[in-house]
């Protein structure tokens, strides 16, 4: 039952909502089939598959809300799941930022899903394959492979009906060298699983740990950086240019909490803040990476530009801060693009006098908020570049940087790579701030 079809998934809500005696009553359903694979020392460790389906009742009286939540579908438990969440709403508090529940809306359709998907049996290869690749090199692979179909469906007293089915396929993988002294990383995602390499991403990664046996150290400073996609997206908000997309939220500039902030009250939209080639949209209908057709309220998604050559296009008005400001909401996305130009990491590399080659950042902490100040770690491949090719591993390194200031030392844009649900270029930057070395591999 985890996944259900729209029909099915519409008339359990329907269902649902005739239960209710509340002002207003909203109903989601969620459900998931997933399988994974986790393998380390090249030996698999846990596989494992999911079938999950939930329900999330809201009720309202008023500006008094209450939620509960069931996973059985029979009748009785169904209409006790709406009185506990009328139970809870009459026992609530009023909220002070009380917004009633939107009505019917119009959706756009992204991409379908994959129609096929990975089965244990593929997994497993996938896994095997690795692992060999490893092994022969006298290598040892630590990897994770997951993968599903989702849906979520939503209904409500006002109107609202919505429903959308999504796939994704995810695999990461770190080797190391016998003698710890080297390390690789690579990471990807893919709607349609049929486009997923392991192996080949396995190759890249036992190719890093190889070239990164013997890091010599050399002295923190200022220098020019080539970040490959993962240095920028891998980790969520907690990334560089994750903590500046997914921080673009309005109250939290108007409030004076956020670097979009404006001295003296207010935000900075409309503001050039970064290079000219800096342009950052979302697009629920873009082939690569089908976005969601709306978000966690309701509201419908479109294609979206956040910051267009360098200056800030908008920001996220949650539907309070929206009414509160007299502006119209917006729809939180699910993935990003930035847009890039044509070259490839290689190009980069052979374009570059002298630079530094960064595969991952990792243990990135949040520094100054008002700045976007961050600070963090090389890992898994860090190497130095002469007259455009890779000289020398190096040792890892501590940076503190802000991606206000780094988006403003652009020198190249690369051809952009899906990761983390989004489409992300390498980038070439200046005067990037290393601060201390670190022996940790």
């Amino acid at each position: 039952m985890a996944i259900l079809s729209k029909d099915d998934a519409q008339a359990l809500l329907k269902k649902v909502l005739t239960y209710s005696t509340a002002d207003e009553c909203e109903a989601s359903l969620r459900g998931r089939t997933t399988g994974n694979i986790r393998y380390a020392r090249n030996s698999v460790s846990t596989a494992g598959a999911q079938d999950s389906v939930s329900l999330a009742v809201e009720s309202r009286f008023g500006k008094r809300s209450g939620i509960a939540t069931c996973n059985e579908f029979d009748d009785e438990t169904l209409r006790r799941c709406v009185q506990r969440a009328e139970e809870i709403a009459k026992l609530a508090p009023e909220s002070p930022e009380y917004v009633p529940f939107i009505g019917a809306q119009t959706y756009l359709s992204p991409p379908s899903a994959a129609t096929t998907l990975l089965t244990a049996a593929t997994r497993a290869q996938a896994a095997a394959d690795s692992m060999a690749l490893c092994a022969a090199k006298n290598l040892t692979a630590a990897g994770f492979l997951d993968g599903g179909t989702s849906f979520v469906a939503k209904r409500n007293s006002k109107g609202l009906e919505a429903y959308q089915q999504s796939t994704n396929t995810d695999f990461s993988v770190t080797v190391r060298t016998a003698d710890g002294r080297g390390s690789g990383y690579a990471i990807a995602d893919v709607t349609d699983p049929a486009k997923l390499n392991a192996k080949g991403l396995t190759q890249r990664a036992a190719d890093k740990a190889l070239s990164s046996v013997n890091a010599k150290a050399i002295e923190p400073g200022k220098y020019t950086v080539i970040l490959e996609p993962a240095a920028l997206m891998d980790g969520g908000d907690l990334s560089l240019l994750g903590g500046l997309v997914f921080g673009m939220g309005a109250r939290e500039a108007d409030e004076g909490r956020s670097f979009l902030s404006k001295k003296g009250g207010g935000n900075r939209k409309g503001e050039k803040l970064f290079d000219e080639r800096i342009t950052i949209y979302s697009d629920p209908m873009n082939v690569e990476v089908p976005g969601n057709a709306f978000d966690g309220d309701g509201l419908p998604t479109k294609r979206q530009t956040w910051i267009e050559k360098g200056v800030v296009k908008d920001l996220f008005y949650t539907r309070f801060w929206a009414e509160k400001s007299k502006v119209p909401a917006t729809a939180y996305p699910n993935g990003f693009i930035m847009a890039g130009g044509t070259q490839s990491t290689a190009e980069l590399i052979k374009n570059t006098a002298k630079g530094i080659l960064v595969t991952r950042l990792w243990y990135i902490r949040e520094v100054d908020p008002q700045t976007l100040l961050y600070t963090g770690l090389t890992r898994d491949g860090t190497f130095y570049i002469e007259n455009g090719v890779i000289k020398f591993p190096i040792k890892n390194l501590r940076f503190n940087e802000s991606p206000i200031i780094m988006l403003n030392n652009i020198e190249a844009i690369g051809r952009p790579q899906r990761l983390a649900g989004c489409l992300i270029p390498p980038l070439k930057i200046r005067d990037f701030t290393f601060t201390s070395l670190s022996d940790a591999i």
